[in-house]
């Protein structure tokens, strides 16, 4: 639990001026950020848009919702926290008659607090209970998915969304070993397959990876969520999604460079028969990268790719 009177984690937002540049945050707008974690970029939103900007905050983990409570309690009038999955985006801003906005951003995949805090799971730096779980209310872990998925399903899982070229074997050990309960366990019968290797990155990595995203229907969750964005932006209101994984990154690169195409018929369709109005334009037509000075700062910001659209 956080309390109040607890230093708060440390947290390094990443790609911060290009994000919160990148949705043109000014004086007075409206702006969502869906994926609030410690409030880093959420903070640096609230700055530029005071003092009559308003910022909606969600998070399904209800740990980051109370530190970034705490974070952000100098604007405390500027800014709602809901705890929520952001696939409810919608219905979210229904409620609170928060729409439409000026800017939407996602922060995808794990938070440092997520990656730090032992007992959630996320990590084999620590021996912890397998987990994984960004929402302590959702019943799937990662322990129900090692223990009772079939061994094809997890090789899907782990080739899929771990892009782990020996999946079949690491599935096969995994099934073997089985029954599994915490991390170093399960990072050890990974290691069993894949040996140690002479890198930064352990091999157990892409593995757990892979479950998290399928523990946590991170790909899928934000399909549902960019197609909620459209509705909810106002002209000119910008899309920002920051992502950790090639995966996410070709799901938002897909949808921006849909929603930004006048027509959606095959290639070889003469006359248009679609019936689809682009509403998006690209804007940063390369991918935006960490510079090797913020890098060198914060090591985890190295994957990061940010992307930006604008509401036509």
């Amino acid at each position: 639990m956080i309390s109040m009177t607890m230093s708060l984690p440390t947290h390094i937002p990443v790609l911060l001026s290009e994000a919160v540049d990148g949705l043109q945050a000014r004086s007075g707008g409206y702006f969502i950020d869906c994926t609030v974690g410690l409030g880093g970029h959420s903070a640096a939103i609230l700055e530029r848009i005071s003092p009559d900007g308003k910022l909606l905050g969600i998070d399904s983990d209800p740990e980051a919702i109370k530190v970034a409570r705490a974070k952000l309690r100098d604007y405390s009038e500027a800014v709602t926290l809901v705890n929520d999955n952001f696939t409810n985006l919608d219905a979210i801003c229904n409620k609170l008659n928060f729409h439409p906005v000026d800017g939407i951003l996602f922060d995808l995949g794990v938070s440092s607090m997520q990656l730090d805090t032992a007992q959630r799971g996320f990590s084999f730096q620590h021996d912890a209970p397998l987990d994984m779980r960004f929402d302590p209310q959702q019943e799937l872990t990662a322990c129900d998915i090692v223990n009772t998925f079939s061994e094809q399903e997890l090789a899907r899982i782990i080739q899929e969304y771990g892009e782990e070229h020996r999946y079949r074997r690491i599935a096969q050990n995994i099934v073997h070993s089985r029954p599994i309960t915490s991390t170093s366990q399960l990072a050890h019968i990974v290691e069993q397959v894949l040996g140690r290797q002479h890198t930064r990155i352990h091999p157990a990595t892409r593995t757990f990876m892979a479950l998290r995203i399928a523990v946590n229907s991170e790909l899928q969750n934000l399909r549902v969520a960019l197609e909620q964005t459209i509705d909810l932006l106002g002209f000119r209101g910008r899309l920002v999604v920051i992502s950790y994984h090639s995966l996410e990154d070709r799901i938002v690169k897909e949808f921006m460079r849909r929603e930004a195409s006048s027509c959606l018929c095959p290639a070889e369709t003469i006359i248009c028969r679609c019936g689809h109005v682009a509403s998006l334009k690209i804007i940063s037509r390369k991918v935006i990268k960490p510079t090797p000075l913020e890098i060198e700062s914060n090591p985890r910001s190295r994957s990061a790719k940010l992307r930006i659209a604008e509401r036509l």
